[in-house]
């Protein structure tokens, strides 16, 4: 199927897949033994969404250096994003692949059939939009096998409660599982958190976080084309529908959010924040549909009272700034020094970034190539690894400041947590003929967020 007609170049467009799926059994107590001990077997592994992510995070697995591994199945809804995953992995790590036809898997129950090509032990590849975690998830670990997920890995409440019981059936089944917050593995920021536990920095009394850039990925849509169906439309521009991503703030801002609360080493407790749509017209005048703020800006408050602000910003020609700080009582450091975790990461003797750091990092590796170093090792060595529990709670910190901003009211992590506006709850159950999660008024237009007018529901 083309794209044209949807104007839908992709950055992280993932597969789309879901069918029905029954309630997963509770699994064994007992440990499941390794099949790849020591390095010496074959690891194969299935991608499960062949968006711009899924296929970079393909490449990542299938360039690891601890023993034989190969891709042998791949699965998305839309065929042309298979095909071009297909087209672009062949390219570049084609002898790593074995990927014939019939192990090529289209429709929203491909996600089933690209694991049922896998052994035991095998890795899973879950890279579609985040509402589709807890389902495939589900599936995976019935199929004993290990996981990389991405992030987001949930939006709201009821799916965050329902991935933080899958993670300890995961952990009980003795499955890795790896969770696409790679600054965890940049080691700059290693070295920092290292540094700032050590008392460099003293009390960590603030920290700031930015993103601001121009309009990127899916952020904001035009009305739905007449021959596309709502869930096809809205699946692949997932970015502007909070069902399928937690939006711009969820999937955009996460990175900031995890990075900077492990410098402290705790979640927020609470969060009030601002937001507003500023332009929500295309230069021709037609009006966005999507659902996502122009701008963000969160005050995170911790137990001990210190704060983490962070702002957003999807607008064009204002400021671009993408970085992160850690302000304590004996300095300051620079954390991400661009994008979401690029170094050097710096100390500094005083509150300003400026003359000779007290100590600068120097390492460039590849944040997304460690992240799977450091998982397959985990399963070649069968070492206890599972990032869910962390991956979910840092889904959690990010959902609570989008909350904030989208209803004007403070939200407690504990709030969040037990909310209960499930964003899609049939979810495993949809499929192009049907209505889509988030259904359009007669003018084509979708619910947006209404701050204080709805205190207790985004939309």
């Amino acid at each position: 199927m083309s794209t044209d007609k949807f104007n839908l170049p992709s950055r992280r467009e993932f597969l789309q897949t879901t069918g029905s799926l029954a309630a997963a059994t509770m699994l064994s107590k007992i440990p499941l033994p390794t099949v790849h001990p020591g390095g010496s077997d074959l690891i194969q592994v299935a991608l499960v969404g062949c968006g711009g992510r899924g296929s970079g995070a393909a490449v990542n697995a299938l360039s690891t250096k601890s023993g034989p591994i190969k891709l042998v199945a791949m699965a998305d809804v839309f065929a042309d994003r298979l095909n071009s995953s297909f087209d672009n992995l062949k390219q570049s790590v084609g002898a790593s692949m074995d990927v014939p036809d019939d192990r090529k898997f289209l429709g929203f129950d491909a996600y089933k059939h690209a694991m049922d090509c896998l052994k035991p032990g095998d890795v899973v590849i879950l890279t579609t939009p985040p509402a589709f975690r807890w389902v495939h998830f589900t599936y995976a670990i019935q199929k004993k096998l290990n996981v990389f997920m991405e992030k987001p890995v949930t939006v709201d409440g009821p799916s965050s409660r329902r991935m933080l019981k899958l993670a300890d059936e995961a952990k009980a089944a003795n499955l890795k599982v790896g969770v696409g917050l790679m600054s965890r593995h940049a080691t700059n920021l290693i070295e920092l958190h290292d540094r700032v536990q050590s008392g460099q920095l003293g009390e960590i009394v603030l920290m700031r976080g930015y993103r601001m850039h121009d309009p990127a990925g899916y952020f904001e849509s035009l009305p739905k084309p007449d021959n596309v169906s709502h869930v096809e439309y809205q699946i692949r521009r997932f970015h502007s529908f909070l069902w399928a991503s937690g939006g711009c703030f969820s999937d955009f801002y996460i990175h900031h959010v995890d990075h900077l609360c492990w410098m402290k080493n705790a979640w927020p407790v609470s969060a009030q924040a601002l937001g507003g749509r500023h332009y929500r017209q295309s230069p021709e005048g037609i009006t966005y549909v999507d659902q996502n703020f122009d701008t963000y800006s969160v005050e995170y408050t911790f137990a001990d009272g210190s704060k983490f602000y962070f702002d957003g910003r999807c607008v064009t020609g204002a400021q671009g700034i993408y970085s992160s700080y850690v302000h304590g009582t004996k300095g300051m450091a620079i954390a991400a020094r661009a994008n979401d975790c690029g170094g050097p990461s710096a100390i500094f003797h005083g509150q300003n970034p400026t003359g000779k750091p007290k100590w600068q990092s120097t390492d460039t590796s590849n944040p997304y190539q460690n992240e799977w170093e450091t998982l397959i090792d985990a399963i070649r060595h069968d070492n206890p690894y599972t990032e869910v529990k962390r991956g979910v709670e840092a889904s959690l910190t990010a959902s609570m400041g989008r909350m904030a901003a989208h209803t004007g009211q403070q939200v407690t992590f504990d709030e969040m947590l037990n909310c209960e506006h499930e964003f899609a709850p049939n979810v495993d159950k949809l499929s192009f003929e049907g209505d889509a999660p988030l259904m359009p008024d007669e003018t084509g237009r979708y619910p947006v967020p209404r701050p204080g007018l709805s205190p207790k529901r985004e939309f």
